[in-house]
């Protein structure tokens, strides 16, 4: 029996139609979805949003879905293999075919997904258990927030910073197209914020960092650059007169965890990549990459994407608290952040020439992040002699935002280790 088979049409819109979230996701669409396997196919069709069984209307475009029975069977199981956790990927990859109108595909790709996932098994149709963080009415969190005018690259910044906590200062680079508040949960662990003074910033023209005044910035296509991506930590740590800061990224920010440990050792102790990598291969002109800054494509679309890189078994609140960043943020951020990760950044050939004597290296990788993959992790560390690097399983490509509570499982010990080499330099 094929995967595809123990569904019917009936089955699916009604899973559907039952469930929220397709349902925004959904919202004024008319079409047709026809999922096809080896043998097997199932079809709905969707009138303003409204899923039924009945056949689709010839006179609407149709999406269809085509892989073999081996990977439905993957990709339906209640904890679905990396990789193989979301049909985005299986279609960069070449496992899946789209077909129909691009267009349409991309603008409802949060519904299609959605769709998708509930022919999962019946487990993971019930709702997970709730993540619990109510406090008593009129607590505080522990960040204290402000702004700080940096000077780059000859303009005025004014750019905004949280921080909380004492003792070693660490930066915290926020991924791309995102903002600071990704480290959140990191600011209420007091194993970390008694031991390091956290900083996490907004890139300018990310989060609260909101545009410079005086360029005709709106007139010019948004390319993030590594140079000027570099000079934000150093500028800041300068202004904050910091002893040699730990920097921690991820995504971008730990490709940029990487760079800073080539060019700019003599400024930092330690830097901590998370999900870095020497280079990732992947066009970012590619004709994949054009709905994440289309006129007709919402921004929920990258917002789905980035979910796709996530483990399905993360908490969904935090999950869905992680791409609503993505969805929330100014359009060509996101895209314009990939000119420096996909494009601008390549270490394969600068790699061996940094120094861990003078700053340490720790590289940290999602098992589920199909971008900045473990293989891609582990390469940069071999490359890096004298750095340390460490698969972390269960988590994905946001692993601080995703599933924070497992992510310190292996944060802590590289901090601890940071902690100690720091006691071991002072005593000397």
């Amino acid at each position: 029996m094929s995967a595809l088979s123990q569904y019917s049409a009936n089955d699916l819109s009604a899973r559907c139609r039952a469930d929220g979230e397709f349902a925004l996701c959904a919202r004024h669409w008319t079409g047709g979805l026809r999922l096809e396997g080896d043998t097997d196919a199932v079809a709905i069709f969707v009138d303003d949003g409204r899923p039924s069984a009945d056949g689709a209307d010839e006179k609407f475009p149709t999406i269809t879905l085509r892989a073999s029975d081996e990977v439905w069977t993957a990709l339906l199981k209640p904890l679905p293999p990396r990789f193989m956790n979301d049909i985005w990927p299986l279609i960069q990859t070449g496992q899946m075919h789209q077909g129909g109108d691009a267009l349409i595909f991309a603008q409802y790709l949060p519904a299609i997904t959605r769709a998708v996932e509930l022919m999962r098994a019946s487990a993971t149709l019930r709702p997970t258990p709730p993540v619990v963080e109510a406090k008593p009415n009129g607590t505080y969190d522990s960040p204290v927030g402000r702004y700080i005018h940096l000077t780059l690259e000859g303009q005025d910044y004014r750019v905004y910073f949280e921080e909380a906590g004492s003792g070693i200062p660490l930066l915290l680079q926020h991924t791309a197209g995102c903002h600071g508040g990704q480290w959140r949960h990191l600011f209420e662990c007091k194993e970390i914020t008694d031991h390091f003074r956290l900083i996490a910033y907004d890139l300018p023209f990310h989060g609260k960092s909101i545009p410079p005044v005086g360029p005709r910035w709106w007139a010019n296509e948004y390319k993030l650059a590594g140079g000027f991506l570099r000079s934000v930590p150093l500028a800041l740590s300068r202004a904050l007169e910091l002893d040699r800061p730990v920097f921690m990224g991820c995504s971008v920010g730990g490709m940029l965890a990487l760079d800073l440990a080539r060019y700019h050792a003599d400024e930092l102790r330690a830097v901590i990549s998370l999900e870095g990598a020497l280079k990732v291969d992947f066009d970012v002109n590619s004709p994949a990459l054009r709905p994440f800054w289309h006129p007709q494509v919402s921004n929920e679309h990258k917002a789905r994407v980035m979910d796709a890189l996530m483990c399905p078994a993360s908490p969904e609140a935090y999950r869905k608290e992680t791409t609503q960043v993505y969805a929330a943020a100014w359009p060509p951020v996101f895209i314009g952040d990939l000119n420096y990760y996909m494009s601008d950044y390549d270490l394969r050939n600068e790699a061996s020439k940094i120094n861990t004597q003078k700053v340490a290296v720790h590289i940290l990788s999602g098992e589920y992040d199909w971008s900045g993959t473990m293989e891609k992790g582990k390469e940069a560390h071999e490359a890096i002699i004298g750095s340390t690097w460490q698969g972390m399983e269960g988590l994905g490509h946001f692993p601080m935002t995703e599933n924070p509570e497992k992510f310190l499982k292996y944060l802590l010990p590289v901090l601890e280790s940071l902690r100690s080499s720091d006691t071991a330099i002072r005593s000397t």
